[in-house]
């Protein structure tokens, strides 16, 4: 942030958090759910990815998410005012499709953004991954690649030409070339 700090998520906790320098932090917002991912968009708005929340499981390694929750609360693309704290869902679904565990956002230089959508596990299916585009006004939004398994992490080159997905359980990396704003040339 340009005054030093940085905003990030607490997904288990459910609020998005400012870290100070020498470490003091403080909550920014609450939107509950699993606030997963975060950027700086147009105009300085602070855009979320919340996946809606996780069962969490305690073993050996830790602390780490697994199931869809009881409490689920569905997925989402969030835009966080960072002076009031306010939470304005932007999108719940694209294609008429549900958005199940959006993760991951980039923006690009023409305003848009990219962002993963993981799906959610339950005990007996799961949801198919895919990777979206959204306009930063709440005016579009559209699925640019899927099935993509468990999609957790984009970002594009410097040029902006190539979109870089990580798909989570096989350790791929997937390189798309874009055409456009929201446009995959080929698939890799």
């Amino acid at each position: 942030m340009p005054d030093g700090s940085v905003l990030v998520v607490e997904i288990k906790r459910g609020v998005i958090t400012r870290v100070l320098s020498g470490g003091r932090k403080e909550t920014v917002a609450t939107p509950g759910g699993g606030p997963n991912g975060l950027a700086m968009g147009p105009a300085g708005r602070c855009f979320v990815c919340n996946n809606g929340g996780f069962q969490w499981h305690v073993d050996e390694m830790g602390i780490r998410p697994t199931l869809q929750p009881a409490d689920y609360s569905g997925g989402r693309i969030e835009v966080v005012d960072l002076e009031t704290g306010q939470v304005e869902v932007l999108y719940t679904e694209a294609d008429g499709v549900p958005l199940s565990g959006p993760n991951d956002i980039v923006f690009d230089a023409h305003g848009g953004f990219y962002f993963s959508d993981l799906g959610k596990v339950r005990p007996n299916d799961q949801d198919r991954g895919r990777v979206l585009y959204g306009l930063a006004d709440g005016s579009g939004v559209r699925t640019v690649a899927q099935p993509v398994e468990m999609p957790n992490g984009v970002g594009l080159s410097p040029d902006g030409q190539t979109l870089y997905v990580a798909e989570t359980p096989p350790a791929r990396l997937w390189a798309f070339d874009l055409s456009a704003p929201g446009e995959i040339t080929a698939e890799p």
